[in-house]
């Protein structure tokens, strides 16, 4: 299998490091859907990240199915990184969804503010957006000050994701969800980030620390 896409990208760098730490080999090729668009489109001409490149050469688009495919393929009994108990999963399930929230709504947030010429910028819809991705944050960090099993256990999807994507915001958007608001969010960040699993798999951006494991 071959992963394709940037690591700043939050659901590609999801995808790279959820597969490592499911222990499945995949090859991860660097192509931008910005700077190399014709290199992406002739790879997948949706031009979406991440794509997956099957074993058959069949190609996979979203981060989410990506990897209910790979778990599906690689672990039918259940994956490794959702609980069995019923319960602990459900506030899992809970948590990447808020995280999912949040990266669909900062990532539009950024395109708007960080692409589009400031004379183009609808300031209705950055308003809107901001309301949901900052609502999204504060019920992420609201789950994660209430339900210690979401990080008192071994790394998983809600962990892995909630710290993908806000290391994402504080690297590109501190300003819009502060630091000091989210004090659970940022342990586990900063946590994860220090991990070798999380260093083999860096962003392009200050939201790092320098150095590799």
């Amino acid at each position: 299998m071959k992963l394709i896409g940037m690591l700043d990208s939050p659901f590609v760098r999801r995808t790279a490091i959820a597969l490592d730490m499911l222990g499945v080999p995949f090859e991860h090729e660097a192509v931008s859907v910005f700077s190399t668009f014709e290199r992406f489109q002739a790879i997948n001409p949706v031009v979406k990240a991440p794509t997956l490149i099957c074993d058959d050469g069949g190609l996979l688009m979203d981060s989410a199915l990506i990897l209910q495919y790979v778990e599906a393929e690689r672990f039918p009994a259940g994956s490794p990184l959702w609980s069995r108990d019923p319960r602990a999963r459900l506030l899992q399930f809970r948590a990447v969804a808020c995280a999912s929230a949040a990266a669909e709504k900062s990532v539009q947030f950024i395109y708007e503010t960080q692409l589009r010429p400031v004379a183009a910028q609808h300031e209705p819809w950055k308003k809107r957006v901001r309301g949901q991705f900052t609502a999204a944050f504060a019920a992420l960090e609201n789950l994660l000050a209430t339900e210690t099993v979401l990080t008192s256990g071994a790394p998983d999807h809600a962990s892995l994701w909630s710290a993908v994507i806000w290391q994402l915001v504080q690297s590109m958007i501190p300003e819009e969800v502060p630091a000091a608001r989210h004090p659970h969010l940022t342990r586990l960040s900063e946590r994860s980030e220090a991990t070798p699993l999380f260093r083999r798999w860096p962003p392009d951006g200050p939201g790092v620390p320098a150095g590799s494991a």
